[in-house]
């Protein structure tokens, strides 16, 4: 039996990709064993593949009061939400590894308001859900709520811009119908 396509779009061949996204992809490749198929599948616009890679190294990857695993815990949430099976699996990995427990990416997944998860994450997903399905509602109340546990300007800033990205992503993944890498499943489990 064959594997199901990875896109419904043509994906091109490593060997045919410009230098600076080949040379990451087998970067990522040499370091998870795997070439994750989001970069195989936007591989095929070199511009946009740069562009949305820098920004998610620039919300995903940098030092701050969220931790890596928190803001994988936003994807994870917000990507259920939004019906995105490939960063659901994809994040959900990242999350268990993260955040050193293999429960966790499942419960935040499924209703995370019933996770083990702390008092100041639920509000931080909170937020970020209502940034994803009610933007427009934002208000003054939401970020003196973040405030209150602990959360700075930045804070709030760097979970709506993923929860904003992710949305996007999103719908990219499922437009694309992007199917997760059989790897992801049991990444983090045991």
């Amino acid at each position: 039996m064959s594997k199901p396509p990875i896109s419904r779009f043509p994906v091109p061949e490593i060997s045919d990709l410009p230098e600076d996204i080949r040379t990451r992809i087998l970067a990522v490749q040499e370091k998870s064993g795997f070439v994750p198929n989001v970069f195989l599948v936007l591989a095929r616009r070199p511009d946009e593949f740069r562009a949305f890679f820098a920004y998610h190294d620039a919300l995903m990857e940098k030092p701050g009061n969220l931790t890596k695993a928190e803001r994988e815990m936003i994807v994870v949430a917000t990507s259920n939400a939004n019906q995105c099976q490939y960063c659901v699996v994809a994040h959900g990995a990242i999350l268990r590894i993260r955040a050193k427990n293999p429960l966790i990416a499942d419960q935040v997944a499924i209703n995370y308001r019933k996770a083990d998860i702390t008092p100041r994450q639920k509000a931080m997903l909170d937020f970020a859900m209502k940034v994803s399905f009610e933007a427009y509602a934002v208000g003054d109340a939401d970020i003196e709520s973040l405030a209150a546990h602990g959360f700075t300007e930045d804070d709030v800033w760097d979970i709506a811009a993923i929860a904003a990205f992710f949305s996007m992503s999103n719908r990219l993944a499922n437009v694309t119908s992007m199917r997760p890498n059989d790897e992801f499943y049991s990444l983090g489990r045991g």
